[in-house]
Order: C-alpha cells, then structure tokens, then sequence
C-alpha cells in the first residue's frame, strides 16, 4: 500500500525534495512537459517582501521606487491587509522559485507544481519568451547592472543617477520593440560589447577636450535632409524611445547611455509576461490542479491534505462579482484555468455546439498536445479569441457594455447568444491586448543641424487620448534625456492633431 508523502503540516528539506520528486514523473511522463533545471529556495516574509520590491529577481539596481515599494507591501502585510504570495518564480534558466517558509506541506506540493513546472514550462516553450528573452543571461546581466549602477553612484554621485533612472522609469513602457527586430544577444556577446565600449570611451576621453570644445553631434550613416531641411535620422518613425535616446541624444553622457540600455532591457525581459498574463498563470493553475489530483489519486496525499489544496485551489480561482464593491476584473486565474479544463473538455467530450465552433480539436482526445500547442504559440487575446467556446461563456456570464462620452449609463451591447457570442469574445480578447492599453508614441522627427527639435506623435487608438497630466510629466522626464526642445502631438487615424504638448527651456506648454 502506497504512503502518503506526509501526515501534517510541518516539513522539513528532506521532505521538500520527497515532494518534489513525487510531483516530477507527473510532470514530465504524463503531462510530458519540458521545462529548464529547477532551484528551490524557501524564503522568510521579509525575504519574499524584499523580493517583491525588486519585481521578483535576486538582483537588482538600487532606486528609490524599490523602497518605497517595499515600504508599502511591508506596512500592509503587517496590518494584515494583504497576503504575501505562496511562491515567486523568476523566468532564468535554471528556473529559480521562491517559497514561503510559512507554508503547509500541502501548499508546499500545490507550490512546487505550479511554479516549478506550469511556470517552468511556460517561460521555456512559449514563443514570446524565446523570442524576447535570455534566461540562460539574465541573472548575470542583473549583477552586471546592479554593479554599475552602484560604480556611477559612487563616480557621479546618487542625485544625478537619480535623475537619470527616474526619466528612464518613467518612459519604460514606450521603451520596447514591440516587433522583435532580432534574436536577443547572447549574455557573453552583451558583456563583451559592454567592456568594449567602456574600453573606447576610457581612451577616446580628454578632460581638455570635453571642458573646452563644444561637443558635436551624433554622426549619422544617411546624412539626407527631409522637407524641411532638418537632418533626418536613421529609422524613423521610432516606437523604442529609450532606444532612440541612448543611440542618438546630443546631451547625453557615456553612462547616462549605458543606464538607459540597462533599464530598456530590463523592460524588454518584462515584456512578453505582460502579454500572456492569464495563460502563464492558467497554465499553473491546471499543471497544479492536475498533478496534485493524481497524487491524490495515488495515494500520495490524505484526504485533509488534498482537501486544503482544493480549498486554496478555489480561493485562487475566485472570481469577485461585477457588481460586488471589491470587483477589479476578470480573475486571470480564473479565466486561464477554466479556459484550459474547457480544452480538456472538447477535447474528450465534445458537444455539437464545440464541433461547429472549434471543430479541429473537438474530439480529438489528444487534449495534452492541444494544450501544449496553445501554451508555446499564443498570447492572451489570441488565445481568448482562437479557444473560448460559446458553452464557457454561458458559464461565466460574460457580456460586453459600451458607455458614451457623458452619459452616466452602460449599454449591454452584447450577451452570450449566438448572435452575440463573436462580439462578446472580441472585446474581452481585446482587454488582454497590450497594444490596446499602452499609448502609441513614437518619434517622427529630429532636427540635428538647427535647434534639435525633437518630434514625437501619438497615433490615438479607440479614442483614446493621453492623460494631460502625465503626459506633461512624462515629456519632463523626456527632456532630461534630451535637453532641447519637444513637440508631442496627438493625432487620429486620419492625421487630425487633437492636441499638441511642448516643452522649451524647461516650459511646458499643452495646446
């Protein structure tokens, strides 16, 4: 007769590995998942709160935004306002996992399922992670950037650093290729060409030169002039401001520059989870649903310990009412999780209704390839868009509203009908798109031979304009990378500027 794994709620390192090794097989033989090396480490609540400010990683250049983040999470855990995550895990080859020492064995085996294996999975297979990402680099890269940042502290002192790192937070949204433009560099690659620009600026630099002779500017490979007589610079329009800054501003320093890439990249690692919120933590949620059932199954786990799994299973896919007072949106868990059993269930049982709607994997049976596929070559909205079925819809009560500029009421423009149900899955797909959320901005112009005007534009999406506020903040913070005059303005599909922001000589003007 099979013995469970353990009996109460204490464990202990040897019974950690126990578990990991009991959870493994599922994993890797039954649901055939292929993931990077694992490292466990159990953390304290002040290690996973530290963790937290700096967005999960072991490494990380110091800023003032990191403390305060900490501050805050720490002040509301203590209140017990909030709870501390069971687990972080860090998207590295070897996959790093955090877990809270404070969990049960039960939460321990439910944790190790799902960080060291969905997740595991999911960072390796998914297409956008390879594509936007270097595990096998990026820890390295970290301790890299950490280190200098702290050497420019000490060399430039912390204001300027300051300085230069909240103008480069503050444009870090706008500071990705939204198109992979090539493969990410190796880690080795990357620190060479760093030492290799350090080495040129070293010998290259005359304190002489640089108090006495005016600076010129940068050196262009196409020197051709536009319209309006002003130089035109490589590959305009630019969507990468950051990229555009480090590569061409006229006032920036050598360090400066190295600061920006550092933070452009660090936002860049950060992007493709941006994009696939829900299906990297559905993925978890059923890897973990699934392997801790069959250790249920097998005897592995008692029933009270397999009881608080489910217990905290369903707290983790709960969703709040729309209309209930703490309701913030659709539960990614929830969405993610329920999506994926909904697969399993066409997959293996399907109905007419499947057939006519998803008829290339309605009964196939072959629900762990389908689920595999979908997990390495989709991204939220097209995955809501290519796999939600009319029969989960009717499941979650999922609706469309529309509201008028004005009007104080909400239209129910469509419901899970089948004249609604396209409409409906369209406009929740286009909730999870990233594009849709972040502003347009890109750099149409820069004058490098007059007054460096700098030129940027909006493109407005779905009617949206930008926020008067912090767009006026934000151009701030673009010229302390600049330090000439800025033009932003805010256009429509048919080129009808709706407004125009400027900044000159440290005003700032909204038209």
């Amino acid at each position: 007769m099979t013995q469970p794994l353990f009996s109460g709620h204490s464990w202990d390192a040897e019974m950690l590995q126990r578990i990991y090794d009991a959870v493994q097989p599922i994993a890797l033989e039954d649901l055939k998942l292929d993931v990077y090396a694992n490292q466990l480490q159990v953390v304290s609540s002040d290690q996973m709160l530290d963790a937290y400010a700096s967005v999960g990683m072991p490494y990380m250049y110091r800023h003032w935004s990191f403390g305060k983040r900490f501050a805050w999470d720490e002040s509301q855990y203590r209140r017990g306002n909030t709870g501390l995550a069971y687990e972080i895990v860090i998207n590295s080859d070897p996959c790093i996992s955090y877990y809270m020492e404070e969990n049960s064995a039960a939460m321990q085996a439910l944790t190790v399922a799902h960080a060291a294996f969905g997740h595991n999975h999911f960072f390796k297979n998914n297409y956008l992670f390879k594509e936007w990402t270097d595990p096998s680099g990026i820890l390295v890269y970290l301790q890299f950037a950490s280190d200098y940042v702290a050497q420019c502290e000490e060399k430039h002192g912390l204001a300027a650093v300051e300085r230069i790192l909240d103008a480069a937070h503050a444009l870090q949204s706008s500071g990705v290729f939204q198109a992979r433009r090539a493969p990410p560099l190796s880690q080795e690659e990357r620190q060479k060409r760093a030492v290799e620009r350090r080495k040129y600026e070293a010998e290259r630099y005359n304190e002489l030169w640089y108090r006495t002779v005016p600076q010129s500017p940068i050196v262009y490979d196409q020197d051709e002039e536009n319209g309006n007589g002003k130089t035109a610079a490589p590959h305009l329009p630019e969507e990468n401001l950051l990229y555009f800054l480090e590569k061409y501003s006229p006032s920036l320093k050598a360090w400066e520059r190295e600061i920006l890439r550092i933070v452009r990249i660090v936002g860049q690692y950060f992007y493709p989870p941006r994009q696939t919120k829900m299906m990297n933590e559905g993925c978890a949620t059923f890897v973990h649903y699934y392997i801790t059932q069959m250790l249920w199954e097998k005897g592995l786990l008692t029933d009270g310990a397999y009881l608080e799994i489910l217990h905290n299973h369903t707290n983790v896919i709960l969703q709040i009412p729309w209309h209930h007072r703490l309701y913030s949106g659709i539960n990614p868990y929830k969405l993610g999780f329920e999506m994926m059993m909904d697969i399993r269930r066409i997959c293996e049982d399907p109905t007419g209704e499947d057939k006519e709607y998803l008829p290339i994997i309605a009964g196939c049976g072959d629900w762990r390839g389908v689920l595999k596929d979908a997990w390495a070559n989709y991204r939220d909205d097209s995955f809501i868009l290519q796999f939600l079925s009319p029969q989960l819809m009717r499941k979650l009560r999922l609706f469309a509203v529309s509201h008028q500029e004005g009007d104080d009421k909400l239209l129910v423009d469509h419901i899970h009908n089948a004249r609604g149900f396209s409409e409906v899955r369209k406009s929740l797909a286009d909730t999870y798109a990233v594009a849709n959320r972040d502003p347009d901005i890109e750099i149409t112009g820069a004058d490098f031979r007059g007054n460096r005007l700098l030129t940027l534009r909006q493109n407005i999406k779905l009617g949206r304009t930008l926020h008067t506020k912090s767009a006026l903040q934000t151009m701030a913070h673009l010229q302390t990378c600049w330090d000439y005059p800025i033009v932003m303005e805010c256009a429509t599909a048919s080129g009808d500027i709706v407004s125009t922001f400027k900044i000159d000589d440290g005003t700032i003007h909204n038209k």
